[in-house]
């Protein structure tokens, strides 16, 4: 188990595949893209399944999400995926992609296992894509979330980051075409994980902002009390429901007390919060040859000093060193 000084038990494994992406979002990264990891320094197939394993063999993990950077960037992505559904007890695996190439390896990733896919889309207009991601790619990721859909990578979500004076005005139109498409939507406050250091909370669109603008054209009811569990996002019945939008508000309505995460970057580092400025090593242990009791142990250590909140609301909060594809979303 996993286990802090709080009371909270991390059942859900975020794992980076890769710290490299083939867009810009100017929220996450600068235009000449990053120094990226050496190959030596990310972790092997191997490793990356082994520690999945001990997660979820001897620590009590039950979902792992895969991530990057842009985890379809990873050669072995697909085996990846297979190896880790064949653990026993088989835990339910997703990926978070920008959905560029998904409509070529969807069916490949449904038939390895994986159970279903979040796809980061931030707008309806192409030209707004290309000015928030610096490439011209709008119409793979429509068509790499159709291609998910039809291959049974339900519920096909989206995450949606509005950005001001280029796509805050699209919250309606996003979720009347989400609706329309049958994925289910949440759109997530920007965080300050850009490695500019550019982000400024007056400019940030809130989960406010978010909300009333919705309300102009659909009516919203909040899910019954309890639903959430430790969700990140709290969600909406439109109009009635069935159908709902979720907000992600990690900046204006921490989920902190309710956090149930553990994450790994892609060269093997265990972070206990996306805003953590520390992290333990798991790969230096896996490389020295230590057994799976002892990587346990240093996961467990790792997590039993999670703090209580991710800090952003303190007057010295500072963002990590790292950037978010270094580490995981």
């Amino acid at each position: 188990m996993l286990i802090d000084t709080y009371g909270r038990v991390a059942t859900d494994l975020r794992v980076s595949l890769t710290d490299r992406c083939n867009l810009r979002c100017t929220y996450c990264m600068p235009e000449e893209g990053l120094q990226w990891l050496a190959k030596p320094e990310l972790l092997t197939d191997d490793e990356i399944v082994r520690l999945v394993r001990i997660a979820v063999t001897d620590l009590g993990v039950t979902e792992v999400r895969f991530t990057g950077g842009e985890p379809l960037l990873r050669p072995g992505l697909v085996s990846i995926v297979e190896r880790c559904a064949a653990l026993a007890p088989r835990p339910k695996l997703s990926l978070t992609t920008n959905g560029i190439g998904l409509a070529r390896t969807a069916e490949a990733l449904r038939g390895a296992g994986l159970d279903r896919v979040n796809v980061s889309l931030d707008t309806l207009r192409p030209e707004v894509f290309q000015a928030l991601t610096r490439r011209k790619r709008h119409h793979d990721v429509i068509a790499g979330l159709a291609a998910a859909r039809a291959a049974g990578l339900t519920p096909v979500k989206i995450n949606t980051v509005l950005m001001s004076g280029l796509n805050d005005d699209e919250a309606p139109d996003l979720l009347a075409w989400a609706l329309e498409q049958g994925y289910e939507l949440r759109f997530i406050e920007q965080m300050p994980l850009d490695p500019q250091h550019g982000w400024q909370r007056d400019n940030m669109i809130t989960a406010g902002d978010i909300l009333a603008s919705l309300r102009t054209r659909f009516s919203l009811t909040p899910e019954a009390e309890g639903e959430r569990g430790s969700a990140p996002a709290e969600r909406w019945l439109v109009d009635g429901g069935p159908a709902r939008v979720g907000v992600i508000a990690s900046v204006t309505r921490p989920f902190c007390r309710a956090c149930d995460r553990t994450r790994l970057t892609a060269d093997g580092q265990v972070r206990t919060c996306l805003f953590a400025r520390e992290e333990s090593d798991l790969r230096g242990a896996l490389r020295s040859g230590a057994p799976d009791e002892e990587i346990a142990r240093l996961w467990r250590v790792a997590m039993w000093g999670k703090k209580a909140g991710s800090g952003l609301d303190d007057p010295g909060f500072l963002q990590p060193d790292r950037p978010m594809s270094a580490i995981g979303g």
